[in-house]
């Protein structure tokens, strides 16, 4: 085999090569952008349940009756009265789910309990 031979040989190995990885190149990215698409979607309905926790949230604490600390007022009814409030949103958020409400509060399901106990909570 002569030079030129050799050199035709391996650019038309080269060029099977190249043609072999733009097809593997070709194939990944569908998948990648399928993946990347789940994902964003994930995270957008992530996002939304959040922003709609969070409306929520708002529109409860401005129903809240605004506290008249210069005519006094009774610490643990208000502290009652919040945790309560909390509580029923919690379990509102979650259909009832106790074990639920309680990873959303970041308590112990125990201590959910307790409160709802304590504070006459209805649990639909």
């Amino acid at each position: 085999m002569n030079l030129e031979q050799a050199i035709l040989k391996d650019s038309e190995n080269l060029r099977l090569s190249s043609s072999q990885s733009h097809l593997k190149l070709a194939e990944k990215p569908d998948h990648d952008r399928i993946q990347r698409v789940v994902d964003l979607a994930d995270a957008l309905l992530s996002e939304a349940e959040t922003l709609a926790r969070d409306k929520a949230f708002t529109e409860e604490a401005n129903k809240l009756r605004p506290l008249d600390i210069l005519g006094g007022i009774d610490f643990y009814d208000e502290v009652q009265r919040f945790e309560t409030h909390l509580i029923q949103m919690a379990l509102n958020e979650t259909g009832g789910n106790q074990a639920k409400a309680a990873r959303l509060l970041g308590i112990k399901a125990t201590t959910l309990n307790s409160k709802i106990k304590l504070f006459n909570i209805q649990v639909s």
